[in-house]
């Protein structure tokens, strides 16, 4: 089946660690479900202007909203346990992700993730560019760009289209079509340094 989910961070600063804002689309069999978007109070109330410019958040929008970690538990598991992760220019997001849960602490979660920037240049090789933007005006879809949720909503959109190009019913299957492996969001390095801490936390009122 066509079932993943699509997330878009918007960050506050050039820090990982900074999201300001997150959007969530749960795609089901090829059509949108679900939508999640929340405004997120950074660690550090620092926001570089050019970051302002992309996104528009103000840092008064988001100084009386819930910080990250308190988000979580709703985030992972209402939108992401067991699913797996589409972004556009996964690189970034997935760094997001993985650096405000370092940041607060937070246990990696066991997902795999894939990229829609990946996917759709081996789709469609012969477009010049496969930003965001460009793959929406190719495919007709009018949205506000940097707006956390249009952004993943659109990802999600190009997922599907690129799904329906290929023939196919299934991320699995348009990711083989492609020849293009998922990711695992939980690293083997990561992976033993939780266990370690996990066996560390059993043993430590001995």
């Amino acid at each position: 089946m066509l079932d993943f989910v699509a997330f878009d961070f918007e960050t506050a600063n050039k820090y990982p660690n900074s999201a300001c804002s997150l959007a969530v689309v749960t795609v089901q069999n090829g059509e949108i479900i679900k939508r999640g978007y929340s405004l997120i109070k950074p660690p550090f109330m620092q926001f570089d202007p050019e970051c302002i410019d992309i996104h528009g958040i103000q840092p008064a929008e988001v100084k009386d909203k819930p910080t990250f970690d308190k988000l979580w538990p709703a985030i992972y598991n209402n939108h992401l346990k067991g699913k797996l992760l589409v972004a556009h220019n996964a690189r970034f997001d997935v760094g997001v992700l993985r650096a405000t849960l370092d940041y607060y602490g937070l246990e990696w979660p066991e997902l795999d993730f894939t990229c829609t920037v990946k996917i759709s240049r081996r789709v469609w090789p012969d477009l010049q560019k496969h930003k965001l933007n460009t793959l929406g005006a190719f495919l007709g879809l009018e949205f506000k760009h940097h707006y956390a949720l249009d952004d993943a909503e659109i990802c999600a959109k190009v997922a599907v289209a690129a799904a329906k190009e290929r023939g196919v019913d299934s991320m699995n299957a348009l990711l083989a079509s492609i020849k293009l492996d998922k990711e695992q969001f939980l690293t083997d390095e990561k992976r033993a340094e939780q266990k370690a801490a996990q066996a560390g936390e059993q043993t430590s009122f001995f």
